[in-house]
């Protein structure tokens, strides 16, 4: 059955133009792509996307712009690498950008060609030139989520109480065993506090906060788009760099390069938006391996019950991925026993066998 989505895809796209492709592959968005017909206001052989948030989704990222159409269209003459977007016939598009993933053509770990290595120093460049008083648009952070700018100190408690109360608290009814068997535990959100304690003041701009080879887009002429912006928010520069780092994988070489140059970059733009950097991006990049933990752990569960059925053909798969984020974040969790990659295989199992059980 066809989805309220893909039926307003179908009504937009006119008569005479071929059907719409989708639902394309999206953890967080249902998202078709089609061509417009001449009628409909699109230039020829140009493909737009229309996307909305997956139903019964489990969001592990705060949201602070009420709407990513919104936010892209104010961006448009400020950051050269947001596809265009448009409202057609009552229903806001985004440009399918046609080309392939930074991850297609170099996947994790390995190095960033120099072309594109530049275009995303760029990107940079312009993401901290983006501020409060130059952006206008809505956002749907509560009170207690916003901080004064600069306040580096009070915008990292906020992430670490959004992992706490969002993804652990909120999913704790179905997960308590689990963390437990894992040595996570409320207390470990208190080391974890400890941990990162005493972050320098930085002058706040905007983040995308989700810089991985596949939301870069490489299109046929070398330009690098930047897609997915659900979770851009305003905030502590160094953040989006630390963010960057955790998810790219560069080889260390590359990484303390665009450290250097970033760095540069940003003190060039901004005064002081690099200020403490050497002591502050260890404990900005510890966060997200805690961070990172309690995510993959939920979502690798995600796909060990299928219909009901526990399927153990996933459970080495999904054990060797939580073994992966859960000794990098043993340290700021202040873990001090680590399960083995067999005690992880043997608490997984206990949680589908329940889980499985529960839906019977």
């Amino acid at each position: 059955m066809a989805s309220d989505i893909c039926r307003r895809a179908v009504e937009v796209i006119g008569d005479g133009v071929p059907s719409v492709e989708g639902s394309l592959t999206g953890y967080h968005h249902e998202t078709y792509a089609f061509t417009l017909s001449v009628e409909a206001g699109a230039s020829f052989g140009e493909r737009w996307k229309i996307r909305e948030p997956r139903e019964r989704l489990l969001w592990f990222d705060r949201r602070c712009f009420a709407s990513e159409y919104y936010l892209l269209h104010s961006l448009q003459r400020s950051i050269d690498v947001v596809p265009e977007v448009a409202p057609v016939g009552g229903v806001e598009l985004q440009r399918f950008v046609e080309g392939v993933t930074l991850g297609e053509r170099h996947p994790s770990g390995e190095a960033v060609p120099g072309v594109v290595f530049e275009q995303i120093l760029e990107l940079f460049r312009q993401l901290i030139a983006v501020t409060s008083d130059t952006l206008v648009v809505k956002q749907k952070c509560k009170p207690r989520d916003r901080v004064e700018d600069g306040d580096s100190a009070g915008f990292l408690e906020r992430l670490i109480w959004f992992t706490q109360e969002c993804v652990y608290g909120q999913n704790l009814p179905e997960y308590e065993d689990l963390f437990t068997n894992l040595g996570l535990g409320l207390n470990s959100f208190e080391y974890l506090r400890n941990h990162v304690d005493g972050l320098t003041s930085r002058p706040f701009c905007l983040l995308h906060a989700d810089l991985h080879r596949e939301n870069f887009i490489l299109d046929s002429a070398g330009k690098v788009w930047v897609i997915d912006w659900e979770l851009a928010m305003l905030g502590d520069p160094l953040y989006d760099l630390a963010t960057h780092l955790h998810l790219m994988r560069y080889p260390a070489q590359q990484e303390r390069e665009i450290i250097q140059r970033w760095c540069a970059i940003a003190e060039e733009v901004r005064e002081g938006s690099s200020e403490g950097w050497i002591e502050d991006l260890p404990r900005l990049l510890d966060y997200k391996k805690a961070q990172s933990l309690f995510t993959d752990v939920i979502r690798e569960t995600q796909s060990l019950v299928v219909t009901g059925r526990l399927d153990r053909r996933r459970l080495r798969e999904a054990s060797s991925k939580v073994w992966d984020v859960l000794w990098p974040a043993a340290e700021p969790l202040g873990l001090t026993s680590r399960p083995s990659l067999l005690e992880i295989e043997a608490a997984l199992l206990r949680w589908g066998r329940r889980d499985a059980a529960a839906h019977t």
